[in-house]
C-alpha cells in the first residue's frame, strides 16, 4: 500500500479516541496540539488524561465503546489493547465514512500518522507506510538535528515576503522562488538576528 500524504485541518472538530491509557494520551495530546476537540471513550483513564478532563480540555465518556459512539466524529483513533474492540471501531468508522486509525494496525486503518517535527508553521513528516514506525521516529530524530527554530523564522519571513509581493502586484514564478531561496545564507542571517537583512536579500533576488 502507498498512502496519499495529506495535512488535515482538525481545528474545532470532534475527534474521538477509544482507550484511556498512555497510547491514547499521546494521541489526545497530538489532537490538542492541532486544535481539535478530543473526546475519549474508556471506562478508565490514566492520570494524565484525567487531568486533561479535569481542566476541561478533553471530553470523556467513562464506559466501554458502543456502536453509535462515532456519529459526528471527524477523525477516530482506536487505541485499546483489545483486538475485538478495535475491529468494531474500525468497522463502524468505515461504514460511516470517517477517518480511522487503529494504532499499530494499518490493515484496519484508512490513514496512518507519520512521525513529524514541527517548528512554527513548518512541519516535516516521515512515514514508512506503516512498515516501521520505529524507523520513522529514528529518521525524524536525525532530521531534528538539522532543523532548528531558524526554519520557523524562515517560514514566517517567506510568507511575509510573498504577501508583500502580492500587495505590490508582483508575480514571481516558482522557478524564481527556487533560485532566490538560498537557504544557507538566509538561515545564517536569521541565526545571527539579522532578519531585515535576510528579508531585503530575498526581496532583491525576487524583484
Amino acid at each position: 500500500m502507498s498512502y496519499y500524504p495529506v495535512f488535515l485541518d482538525i481545528k474545532g472538530k470532534r475527534c474521538v479516541v477509544i482507550g484511556g491509557g498512555t497510547v491514547a494520551l499521546r494521541k489526545v495530546s497530538m489532537l490538542l496540539d492541532h486544535g481539535a476537540l478530543p473526546e475519549v471513550i474508556s471506562p478508565n483513564l490514566c492520570a494524565e488524561l484525567d487531568a486533561l478532563v479535569a481542566d476541561g480540555r478533553v471530553k470523556t465518556i467513562r464506559r466501554e465503546y458502543e456502536p453509535g459512539d462515532l456519529e459526528g466524529a471527524f477523525v477516530v483513533v482506536a487505541a485499546t489493547n483489545d483486538n475485538r474492540t478495535n475491529e468494531m471501531v474500525a468497522r463502524e468508522a468505515k461504514e460511516l465514512g470517517i477517518l480511522i486509525n487503529v494504532v499499530d494496525v494499518p490493515k484496519l486503518s484508512n490513514f496512518i500518522v507519520p512521525s513529524y517535527l514541527r517548528h512554527g508553521d513548518l512541519t516535516v513528516a516521515v512515514s514508512t507506510n506503516g512498515k516501521s514506525p520505529a524507523l520513522a521516529r529514528k529518521i525524524r530524530r536525525e532530521l531534528e538535528k538539522n532543523f532548528g527554530q531558524e526554519y520557523a523564522m524562515l517560514t514566517s519571513l517567506v510568507e511575509e515576503v510573498r504577501s508583500e509581493l502580492k500587495e505590490r502586484g508582483i508575480v514571481v514564478s516558482g522557478e524564481a522562488w527556487q533560485r532566490a531561496l538560498e537557504l544557507d545564507p538566509l538561515l545564517d542571517l536569521l541565526r545571527r538576528g539579522r532578519r531585515e537583512e535576510a528579508k531585503k536579500s530575498l526581496l532583491d533576488k525576487l524583484t
